[in-house]
């Protein structure tokens, strides 16, 4: 391929990699704001600034939108995350870095939760697919982390689905919740302060919970 036309097709996939971006950022807001049954694609495609024919160019639909959008979410954390359960060391140390790298990576984009809220009410195709695709990795290797911690003897014996769902809860009912904790207490869940004191209780509440010796220090 000439040089010219090489630098033109590079610039048209920035162009096309960056309007599908701008799709999906715009599309979060809305989902995050009006659900899935609420979002208009016309609204969507105004607030990417793009007409409505190409945000159907990119996807075909409103809810292959909606999918695509949470697995944007999805994608960078299950990497990071599948990463950290799997590396070696302490199971404790492990365990408090990846539910910290959950709260950080939830704490700083704000629609994760109300959007994984809806999917899960959602069901159907959508949800069995990214299940399989994120939540069955993650989960098997969140498992085989406990199991490990336990046979170890740095974790209490306990049932591993149920721990794995009561770390998850931990995290992501926070923010889930915002809008209720704004309502009872005037409380901004994504102030500096409550996140970093949140961050803090939720670690603490699993040391507490599982850990056989919680007071000893972390290798």
């Amino acid at each position: 391929m000439p040089k010219a036309a090489k630098k033109k097709s590079i610039r048209r996939q920035e162009r096309s990699a960056g309007t599908r971006e701008a799709i999906l950022a715009a599309a979060a807001r809305i989902f995050a704001d009006s659900g899935l049954a609420g979002a208009r694609t016309d609204a969507i495609a105004t607030a990417a600034g793009v007409n409505k024919a190409l945000l159907y160019y990119y996807f075909k639909s409103k809810e292959s939108l909606f999918q695509a959008v949470i697995e944007d979410h999805l994608h960078e954390f299950n990497r990071q995350a599948i990463e950290l359960l799997a590396s070696p060391g302490s199971a404790r140390a492990v365990l408090l870095r990846y539910a910290g790298l959950h709260f950080d990576f939830v704490s700083t984009r704000l629609r994760y939760a109300p959007l994984y809220q809806q999917l899960m009410m959602t069901g159907g195709k959508p949800l069995s697919h990214l299940v399989r695709k994120y939540l069955v990795p993650r989960s098997n290797a969140l498992g085989k982390l406990l199991e490990r911690g336990m046979r170890e003897g740095e974790f209490r014996k306990a049932q591993r689905m149920h721990t794995a769902i009561s770390i998850g809860a931990l995290v992501v009912f926070y923010f889930s919740a915002a809008q209720v904790l704004q309502r009872l207490g005037h409380i901004d869940a994504y102030s500096k302060a409550n996140l970093k004191r949140r961050r803090q209780e939720t670690l603490d509440f699993i040391r507490y919970g599982l850990f056989v010796n919680p007071e000893a220090p972390l290798p």
